[in-house]
Protein backbone atom coordinates (compact mmCIF):
# COMPACT_ATOMS: atom_id res chain seq x y z
CA UNK A 1 0.00 0.00 0.00
CA UNK A 2 1.44 3.65 -1.21
CA UNK A 3 2.10 5.33 2.24
CA UNK A 4 1.14 9.36 2.59
CA UNK A 5 2.78 11.86 4.58
CA UNK A 6 0.11 14.79 5.41
CA UNK A 7 0.86 18.42 5.70
CA UNK A 8 -1.63 20.43 7.54
CA UNK A 9 -0.05 24.08 7.82
CA UNK A 10 -0.94 25.70 11.24
CA UNK A 11 0.99 28.80 11.25
CA UNK A 12 -1.98 31.74 10.23
CA UNK A 13 -3.45 34.24 11.60
CA UNK A 14 -6.77 33.94 11.67
CA UNK A 15 -7.33 37.64 11.03
CA UNK A 16 -10.70 36.80 8.83
CA UNK A 17 -12.04 35.02 11.41
CA UNK A 18 -12.17 38.42 14.08
CA UNK A 19 -10.17 39.54 16.46
CA UNK A 20 -7.52 37.81 18.42
CA UNK A 21 -9.50 34.38 18.28
CA UNK A 22 -7.49 32.06 16.07
CA UNK A 23 -10.07 29.52 14.11
CA UNK A 24 -8.39 26.65 14.34
CA UNK A 25 -8.60 26.60 18.46
CA UNK A 26 -12.28 27.24 18.16
CA UNK A 27 -14.64 24.29 19.49
CA UNK A 28 -16.23 22.66 16.99
CA UNK A 29 -19.10 19.85 18.29
CA UNK A 30 -16.94 19.52 21.83
CA UNK A 31 -13.44 19.36 19.98
CA UNK A 32 -11.03 21.55 18.48
CA UNK A 33 -11.11 22.81 15.22
CA UNK A 34 -7.42 21.23 14.30
CA UNK A 35 -8.23 18.34 16.64
CA UNK A 36 -10.95 17.22 14.64
CA UNK A 37 -8.77 17.88 11.11
CA UNK A 38 -5.72 15.95 12.56
CA UNK A 39 -8.02 13.39 13.56
CA UNK A 40 -9.96 12.46 10.03
CA UNK A 41 -6.13 11.62 9.07
CA UNK A 42 -4.93 9.87 11.66
CA UNK A 43 -7.41 7.04 11.36
CA UNK A 44 -6.48 5.96 8.03
CA UNK A 45 -3.41 3.34 8.08
CA UNK A 46 -1.72 4.48 4.98
CA UNK A 47 -1.09 7.66 6.63
CA UNK A 48 2.61 7.65 7.92
CA UNK A 49 3.08 11.30 9.14
CA UNK A 50 1.00 14.62 9.96
CA UNK A 51 3.22 17.03 9.80
CA UNK A 52 2.04 20.53 11.65
CA UNK A 53 4.07 23.46 10.57
CA UNK A 54 3.07 25.90 13.74
CA UNK A 55 3.37 29.41 15.25
CA UNK A 56 1.43 28.08 17.91
CA UNK A 57 3.11 27.70 21.03
CA UNK A 58 0.19 26.03 22.89
CA UNK A 59 -0.73 23.50 20.19
CA UNK A 60 0.89 20.40 21.45
CA UNK A 61 -1.53 18.97 24.18
CA UNK A 62 -4.54 19.95 22.29
CA UNK A 63 -3.88 17.19 19.96
CA UNK A 64 -4.63 13.26 19.30
CA UNK A 65 -1.68 11.57 21.15
CA UNK A 66 -0.15 9.89 18.14
CA UNK A 67 3.36 9.30 17.55
CA UNK A 68 2.69 10.02 13.85
CA UNK A 69 2.35 13.91 14.81
CA UNK A 70 5.54 16.04 14.45
CA UNK A 71 4.81 19.66 15.07
CA UNK A 72 7.68 22.13 13.21
CA UNK A 73 8.00 25.85 12.99
CA UNK A 74 5.74 27.38 10.21
CA UNK A 75 6.43 29.79 7.63
CA UNK A 76 5.94 33.53 7.08
CA UNK A 77 2.86 32.24 4.38
CA UNK A 78 1.40 29.24 3.38
CA UNK A 79 3.50 28.41 0.86
CA UNK A 80 6.84 28.56 3.13
CA UNK A 81 5.06 26.63 6.15
CA UNK A 82 3.91 23.93 3.36
CA UNK A 83 7.52 23.94 2.62
CA UNK A 84 8.77 23.82 5.85
CA UNK A 85 6.72 20.56 6.59
CA UNK A 86 7.76 19.28 3.31
CA UNK A 87 11.70 19.17 3.84
CA UNK A 88 10.73 17.42 7.45
CA UNK A 89 8.88 14.41 5.35
CA UNK A 90 10.99 11.29 5.14
CA UNK A 91 12.35 10.47 1.60
CA UNK A 92 10.84 7.15 1.69
CA UNK A 93 7.22 8.58 1.60
CA UNK A 94 5.88 8.88 -1.64
CA UNK A 95 3.05 11.06 -1.77
CA UNK A 96 1.86 14.00 -0.11
CA UNK A 97 -1.37 15.61 1.01
CA UNK A 98 -1.23 19.41 1.99
CA UNK A 99 -4.68 20.02 3.61
CA UNK A 100 -5.96 23.04 5.57
CA UNK A 101 -6.14 22.96 8.97
CA UNK A 102 -9.71 24.33 9.21
CA UNK A 103 -11.16 21.82 6.65
CA UNK A 104 -12.39 19.59 9.78
CA UNK A 105 -15.28 17.92 8.25
CA UNK A 106 -12.97 16.04 5.50
CA UNK A 107 -14.48 12.55 4.90
CA UNK A 108 -12.38 9.75 4.27
CA UNK A 109 -14.02 8.49 0.81
CA UNK A 110 -12.89 12.21 -0.34
CA UNK A 111 -9.48 11.44 0.79
CA UNK A 112 -9.58 7.91 -0.84
CA UNK A 113 -10.85 9.46 -3.94
CA UNK A 114 -7.95 12.37 -4.30
CA UNK A 115 -6.00 10.00 -3.09
CA UNK A 116 -6.46 7.14 -6.22
CA UNK A 117 -6.66 10.42 -8.49
CA UNK A 118 -3.37 11.32 -8.06
CA UNK A 119 -1.74 7.78 -8.00
CA UNK A 120 -3.63 7.11 -11.43
CA UNK A 121 -1.93 10.83 -12.96
CA UNK A 122 0.47 12.54 -10.39
CA UNK A 123 -1.02 14.98 -8.48
CA UNK A 124 -4.98 15.65 -7.43
CA UNK A 125 -7.23 17.71 -5.61
CA UNK A 126 -11.15 17.95 -5.12
CA UNK A 127 -12.73 20.84 -5.99
CA UNK A 128 -16.58 22.39 -6.02
CA UNK A 129 -18.53 23.79 -9.05
CA UNK A 130 -18.79 27.75 -9.00
CA UNK A 131 -22.27 28.44 -8.30
CA UNK A 132 -21.77 32.07 -9.20
CA UNK A 133 -21.25 34.46 -12.11
CA UNK A 134 -17.74 35.54 -11.75
CA UNK A 135 -16.71 39.20 -13.25
CA UNK A 136 -13.08 40.23 -14.10
CA UNK A 137 -12.09 44.00 -12.80
CA UNK A 138 -9.52 44.99 -11.72
CA UNK A 139 -9.68 46.06 -7.69
CA UNK A 140 -10.90 47.87 -5.19
CA UNK A 141 -14.13 48.40 -5.94
CA UNK A 142 -15.98 50.04 -7.21
CA UNK A 143 -14.30 48.93 -10.85
CA UNK A 144 -15.46 48.50 -14.04
CA UNK A 145 -15.87 45.24 -15.23
CA UNK A 146 -13.81 43.87 -17.65
CA UNK A 147 -15.13 40.67 -18.93
CA UNK A 148 -17.10 37.74 -17.50
CA UNK A 149 -15.45 34.59 -17.15
CA UNK A 150 -17.41 31.05 -18.22
CA UNK A 151 -18.75 29.32 -15.43
CA UNK A 152 -18.90 26.47 -16.72
CA UNK A 153 -15.04 26.01 -16.82
CA UNK A 154 -14.63 27.11 -13.15
CA UNK A 155 -13.68 25.34 -10.34
CA UNK A 156 -13.23 25.97 -6.88
CA UNK A 157 -10.34 24.22 -4.85
CA UNK A 158 -10.57 22.40 -1.76
CA UNK A 159 -8.34 20.37 0.05
CA UNK A 160 -6.44 17.69 0.49
CA UNK A 161 -4.49 18.66 -2.42
CA UNK A 162 -2.01 15.33 -3.19
CA UNK A 163 0.86 14.68 -5.31
CA UNK A 164 4.40 12.99 -5.09
CA UNK A 165 6.63 14.42 -2.52
CA UNK A 166 10.13 14.65 -5.01
CA UNK A 167 7.59 16.27 -7.50
CA UNK A 168 6.96 18.94 -4.88
CA UNK A 169 10.17 19.26 -3.57
CA UNK A 170 11.50 20.24 -7.56
CA UNK A 171 8.29 22.30 -7.68
CA UNK A 172 9.37 24.37 -4.81
CA UNK A 173 13.29 24.47 -6.08
CA UNK A 174 12.23 25.67 -9.25
CA UNK A 175 8.96 28.40 -8.65
CA UNK A 176 8.88 31.08 -11.16
CA UNK A 177 7.36 32.98 -8.81
CA UNK A 178 7.70 34.12 -5.23
CA UNK A 179 6.22 31.92 -3.22
CA UNK A 180 3.97 34.70 -0.84
CA UNK A 181 2.07 34.67 -4.31
CA UNK A 182 1.48 31.22 -4.00
CA UNK A 183 -2.42 30.07 -3.63
CA UNK A 184 -2.47 27.12 -3.28
CA UNK A 185 -0.68 24.01 -3.22
CA UNK A 186 -0.89 22.03 -6.72
CA UNK A 187 0.01 25.53 -8.36
CA UNK A 188 3.18 24.92 -7.95
CA UNK A 189 2.61 21.59 -9.88
CA UNK A 190 1.20 23.33 -12.33
CA UNK A 191 3.87 25.70 -12.78
CA UNK A 192 6.30 23.08 -13.12
CA UNK A 193 4.35 21.76 -16.31
CA UNK A 194 2.75 18.83 -14.32
CA UNK A 195 -0.59 17.82 -14.75
CA UNK A 196 -3.14 18.29 -11.95
CA UNK A 197 -6.03 16.78 -12.06
CA UNK A 198 -9.60 17.46 -10.49
CA UNK A 199 -11.85 15.28 -8.64
CA UNK A 200 -15.42 16.11 -7.81
CA UNK A 201 -15.46 17.36 -3.62
CA UNK A 202 -18.19 17.57 -1.08
CA UNK A 203 -19.82 20.51 0.28
CA UNK A 204 -19.56 19.76 4.03
CA UNK A 205 -15.59 20.01 3.19
CA UNK A 206 -16.09 23.86 4.00
CA UNK A 207 -13.02 25.44 5.33
CA UNK A 208 -14.08 27.84 8.01
CA UNK A 209 -12.94 31.20 7.32
CA UNK A 210 -15.58 33.70 9.49
CA UNK A 211 -17.23 32.51 13.00
CA UNK A 212 -20.31 32.03 10.72
CA UNK A 213 -18.63 29.14 8.45
CA UNK A 214 -18.42 27.69 12.22
CA UNK A 215 -21.93 27.37 12.75
CA UNK A 216 -22.61 26.24 9.54
CA UNK A 217 -19.84 23.20 9.86
CA UNK A 218 -22.07 22.45 13.60
CA UNK A 219 -24.90 22.78 11.18
CA UNK A 220 -23.22 19.85 9.19
CA UNK A 221 -22.58 17.93 12.24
Amino acid sequence: MSTLAVIIPAAGSSTRFGGPRNKLLETLAGERVIARTVRAFLARSDVARVMLPTSLSDLAPLLPTDDRIILCPGGATRAHSVLNGLRAVPAAIEWVAVHDGARPLISQPLIDATFAAARQHGAAVPAMAVALTIKQATGPLPARVERTLPRSQLWAMQTPQVMRRAALLAAFDHCPIPLEHVTDDVQLIELAGGDVWLVPGEERNLKITTPADLKIAEMFL
